[in-house]
């Protein structure tokens, strides 16, 4: 009962958290975007656990709005990466999201200590040969990698199947499956050679008005749309 409880605390802190990254994403107030209530980096806690689990994305307002991070949020967003490393035998998906973590902190705040990753790669070869399938359901877990100019093994392996992930995106939006489709919306908007039948903007509005009321999927649906136009959303 407790282990449900604590679980049922943390979903409600990593939506609330995806909220505040969502308002700062469309202009509104991003202040402690990365820290959903009072967080003692010392201790740790429920926020630096919600932290991790959104990964990359927790800072994604300093990164595609281009303005500097709150010192608070860049603390409690190191902690998280430093508390939650991963076991040596994690998922490649958990892998790569530590790896992106350590990465955005190299980039915002490159002056600082050195990152809680050293900047190699994780492996990419659990992806060669994927089924179109399985390469969107990778993809969308790993939708805080689809950033402009980004250039990693995982978003060169999308570049080049972008035909599997918009077949992905229709099949998930035809399973309702919206956080599946909207990670997967994401990462269309930045691959070259996506099928102008696919309809991708039609098809991102659709999936936030079945699925917005969802804070992750709203995250997803708002980072394509500022990615798609470079515009306020």
């Amino acid at each position: 009962m407790e282990q449900s409880g604590t679980s049922t605390l943390l979903q409600g802190a990593v939506q609330g958290l995806a909220s505040s990254v969502v308002s700062a994403l469309r202009g509104g107030d991003h202040a402690r975007a990365a820290a959903p209530g009072p967080v003692d980096v010392e201790e740790g806690g429920l926020a630096l656990a919600a932290v991790r689990v959104l990964g990359a994305d927790a800072l994604l307002p300093a990164v595609l709005l281009g303005t500097p991070p709150d010192p608070d949020e860049l603390a409690v967003f190191r902690k998280s990466a430093e508390s939650f490393p991963p076991r040596p035998d994690a998922a490649p998906t958990v892998l790569w999201s530590h790896w992106a973590m350590g990465r955005t902190l190299r980039v915002l705040d490159p002056p600082s200590a050195a990152a809680p990753t050293d900047g190699t790669e994780p492996g990419g070869e659990w992806l060669d040969g994927a089924s179109w399938q399985v390469l969107t359901h990778q993809l969308a877990v790993l939708a805080p990698l689809a950033l402009p100019g980004e250039d990693c093994a995982v978003s060169r392996l999308a570049q080049g199947r972008p035909v599997d992930v918009a077949r992905g995106f229709v099949r998930a939006v035809r399973r309702r499956d919206w956080r599946q489709a909207a990670g997967a919306g994401r990462w269309l908007t930045l691959l070259h050679g996506v099928p102008e039948t696919l309809g991708l903007a039609s098809g991102l509005d659709f999936v936030e008005l079945m699925g917005g009321h969802d804070p992750l999927v709203a995250l997803q649906v708002t980072a394509a749309r500022r990615l798609r136009t470079g515009a306020p959303v």
